[in-house]
């Protein structure tokens, strides 16, 4: 627990400085994705770079959540963010598409620990009704780095180098452990500790395996070949001994009576349906913004900016409405909002322009906001401090699960829509889906042919498309759950305090 000594306002502005380097680093990334890419090359990896993020982020959420309620917080936290800083550093001096993925996975695996245990601290730290007031205050957060990501991203992409997207989380990540190290005091129960690490290797292994099937399947894996039916195979296999692993184990990574919990249950899965949703904007908004409707990086952050500040407006009012109106029908009044911006998305065109864009990103970032504050307030009010860590743990890793699968299976319908669109064209043996490459830089689209572009253009524009179906349809089910959430909220849950 939480010890009496600890200095709450300092700690509170260290998770905020944490938060605010997971936030930016979202979207200063998004933003220069297309610059990256145009370097780099690689278009068909696109999606590799989110997804192996939020892979290991996904794979090491519950380890570092179980770590916490059984070692504390604190040097948990330390460990994550100082992981997370070495991968970032390497990130920056990444010289190809595959060098950068690798380097990625590594920020991943120390980006675990920072969201969950961030917010399982806040939740050690206040009471129930403090909580949900904190909430808003968290999610200023937001607001602050869809100011400054977008604008330092351009800033980096046009002016320096995408680089420093990178480099700029080294001094935000040793100021939060510094203080964090200096500040946080707790009372850890020295008691036997057994880690469940076989059922992390299972989850990594399946998930893994899930991921391949679906960014490759039908681009380099055809469907009806023996390496998807093997990526299949070891998918399902590694997905059954990890069930059986956590039913065994002495202390399960994924403790499954959390689940008997409704109000668990339901914001568990709609943390993951509004994962995939979320990646699905951000990670292929910046590609229409400057290969469709070629305009500056600048101006692909500002149509994400709208969403970051939308989160926190909306989660200020849902600090106020939890309390009021409860965390069911605050959470379908953000279902409403999220049905509301993938319309915007579905109905997006090239002379819609990117106003058109943003107001979808607002919206959609609305609906974030009062879903997601609704889910974390009513799971830390359920469970006690022995639970917290793993209960926070397990909403972060359905969310990251959410969008590890939605940046796969996104990112695999763009590249099949595309990869058909450019063979049925007529220009299959001239062009690849990696010379959308070119798209996203404004000097080698100025020389390619009017044809080419035109056809790369239309592939991308319809292909996007399918994608923000997708994402209307996940908004569909985010808002489908939600009306099962329980009227009466359990109140149960100590502060830690």
């Amino acid at each position: 627990m939480v010890s009496k000594s600890t200095r709450r306002p300092i700690v509170l502005a260290a998770i905020m400085i944490a938060m605010f380097m997971s936030a930016i680093e979202a979207t200063i990334v998004s933003t220069a994705m297309p610059s990256i890419v145009s370097d780099l090359g690689g278009f068909s990896s696109y999606s590799w770079v989110f997804s192996a993020y939020l892979l290991m982020n996904m794979a090491t959420t519950l380890i570092y959540g179980k770590l916490s309620d059984l070692y504390g917080r604190r040097p948990i936290f330390i460990i994550g963010v100082v992981i997370f800083l070495i991968g970032s550093t390497l990130c920056g001096f990444a010289t190809s598409m595959e060098t950068l993925i690798a380097f990625r996975f590594l920020q991943g695996l120390g980006a675990g620990a920072v969201m969950p245990i961030a917010s399982t601290i806040v939740g050690d730290m206040y009471t129930k009704e403090e909580r949900a007031q904190i909430q808003g205050y968290l999610s200023s957060v937001w607001g602050i780095s869809a100011v400054l990501g977008p604008a330092l991203g351009g800033f980096f992409v046009e002016v320096l180098s995408w680089h420093y997207v990178f480099w700029m989380n080294i001094p935000l990540g040793v100021l939060a452990i510094i203080v964090v190290g200096l500040y946080l005091h707790e009372e850890v129960d020295n008691r036997k500790r057994e880690i469940d690490y076989l059922g992390s290797v299972w989850l990594v292994i399946s998930l893994s395996a899930l991921m391949f099937i679906l960014v490759e399947g039908g681009i380099h894996i055809p469907w009806s070949s023996s390496r998807m039916f093997t990526l299949i195979g070891i998918f399902s296999i590694g997905m059954f001994l990890f069930i059986r692993q956590e039913r065994k184990a002495t202390e399960p990574m994924m403790p499954f009576e959390l689940w008997k919990e409704r109000s668990i249950t339901i914001s568990n899965l709609g943390a993951l349906t509004t994962g995939a949703m979320l990646i699905g904007v951000s990670s292929f908004l910046p590609a229409f913004v400057q290969g469709v409707m070629e305009r500056s990086a600048t101006v692909a952050g500002f149509t994400l900016t709208t969403m970051s500040i939308g989160w926190p407006i909306a989660a200020t009012i849902a600090g106020r409405l939890l309390l009021k109106i409860g965390y069911r029908k605050t959470s379908l009044f953000g279902g409403i909002a999220l049905i509301i911006g993938a319309i915007f998305f579905v109905t997006l065109s090239l002379e819609r322009g990117p106003i058109w864009a943003a107001c979808g990103s607002f919206f959609i970032g609305i609906g974030m906001g009062l879903m997601n504050t609704s889910f974390i307030v009513s799971i830390q009010s359920t469970v006690s401090w022995k639970l917290r860590g793993i209960a926070t743990a397990s909403n972060m890793f359905m969310r990251n699960l959410g969008s590890a699968l939605g940046a796969a299976l996104l990112g695999g319908i763009l590249n099949s829509r595309l990869h058909a669109y450019i063979q049925n064209s007529g220009l299959g043996s001239e062009l690849s889906i990696n010379d959308t490459n070119v798209l996203l830089d404004a000097k080698q689209r100025a020389q390619m042919s009017e044809q080419m572009k035109s056809v790369l253009q239309e592939g991308l524009t319809i292909s996007l498309h399918t994608v923000y179906w997708g994402v209307f349809l996940f908004a569909c089910i985010s808002f489908f759950l939600v009306i099962f959430m329980p009227i009466s909220d359990k109140q149960g849950g100590e502060t830690g305090r």
